[in-house]
């Protein structure tokens, strides 16, 4: 199944959570955080505007980005838990 976003939203998958602190203590799965970043998958058309025009997203597909902890609806599709969340959720654009 492909997940297609509608309008302003945006795809994100997290990206993987740090098993280890900068200090090397192996962290269990109840004390990691999740991720606030993570990959785009999918842009929607983009944001309508009053006069009928869209404007493209400022995102493309696989860009890193970072969002805030509560960014976004969680949703499984797959088998893989995937974020769709509108793109002014997105804080930066990393590179």
């Amino acid at each position: 199944m492909k997940v297609v976003p509608i309008g302003a939203n945006v795809v994100v998958k997290r990206l993987a959570a740090e098993e280890k602190t900068a200090g090397g203590i192996v962290l269990p799965d109840a004390a990691r955080e999740k991720p606030r970043q993570g990959r785009v998958l999918s842009v929607g058309d983009g944001r309508l505007l009053p006069n009928g025009t869209r404007v493209r997203h400022q995102v493309n597909e696989g860009d890193r980005v970072l969002f805030n902890s509560y960014a976004g609806a969680e949703v499984e599709v797959n088998g893989e838990d995937l974020l769709i969340m509108s793109e002014d959720e997105i804080l930066t654009v990393v590179s």
